[in-house]
C-alpha cells in the first residue's frame, strides 16, 4: 500500500516537519511504500491565479501524479490562527478526484498545548467535502518546539506512544478500505471476464 503525508508547513523554522518525517519513518519500518509531499519544495501557485507557465504546470501535474497513486494519505499541518496553514488549503482547492473514497489521517501540530485541535477538526471537515473518509482519530502534537529533535526523533515518552496508536489505528483503517477497494476491483473485471 502507497501512504502519501502531505505536508502543509512552509514557514521559516517550521518544526511539523519533524512529525511526518518521523511518520515516514515509522510507516516504512511497518514495510509501506510512502511520498513525503512537502509543500516547501514543491510550492503550487496560488490557486486561481493566473500564473500558466510551463514550470506552475508542471508542479501542478507533478503533485496531481503523486496524489493519485496513494492508496492511503495523512495531512500534516500546523495550527495558524486557529486553522489549517494556507498551503495546504490552497493545495487541497487544486485537487479533488485524487482523495476520492481514500483514508486520510489528520496530524495538527502548535507551540501550545491544544497541538491543533481546532486546525485537526477544521481539516476532518474538509476531508469529507473532498468525498475521502477521514480517520476518526486524529494526532495532535503540542509544544512542537520541543517535541522532535534535529533528526526527527520524539523526545518524549508520550509523544512515542500517541504517535504509534496514531500510525497503529490509522494502518488498520487504511487496510480495511484498501481490501473493500480491491474486492471491488476484482469483482468489476470478474464481471467483464
Amino acid at each position: 500500500m502507497k501512504i502519501a503525508i502531505l505536508l502543509g508547513a512552509v514557514r521559516p523554522g517550521r518544526q511539523s516537519h519533524k512529525a511526518a518525517y518521523y511518520l515516514d519513518k515509522l510507516l516504512k519500518e511497518e514495510d509501506m511504500e510512502t511520498d513525503v509531499i512537502d509543500l516547501l519544495k514543491t510550492p503550487l501557485p496560488v490557486f486561481g491565479s493566473l500564473d500558466d507557465s510551463p514550470a506552475a504546470g508542471k508542479i501542478v501535474e507533478s503533485i496531481r501524479l503523486r496524489l493519485e497513486e496513494a492508496d492511503a494519505l495523512i495531512f500534516v499541518t500546523p495550527e495558524y490562527q486557529g486553522s489549517f496553514s494556507g498551503a495546504l488549503k490552497n493545495t487541497l482547492d487544486y485537487y479533488w478526484a485524487e482523495f476520492k473514497r481514500k483514508p486520510i489521517g489528520v496530524v495538527s501540530t502548535s507551540t501550545g498545548k491544544m497541538g491543533g485541535i481546532n486546525a485537526s477538526t477544521q481539516l476532518q471537515h474538509v476531508i469529507l467535502s473532498l468525498g475521502a473518509f477521514p480517520l476518526p482519530g486524529k494526532l495532535l502534537i503540542a509544544g512542537i518546539h520541543e517535541a522532535f529533535d534535529d533528526n526527527y526523533e520524539p523526545q518524549n515518552d508520550l509523544i512515542v506512544e500517541q504517535v504509534n496508536q496514531f500510525v497503529s489505528d490509522f494502518l488498520w483503517f487504511a487496510e480495511a478500505l484498501h481490501q473493500k477497494k480491491t474486492a471491488e476491483e476484482v469483482a468489476v473485471q470478474y464481471m467483464r471476464n
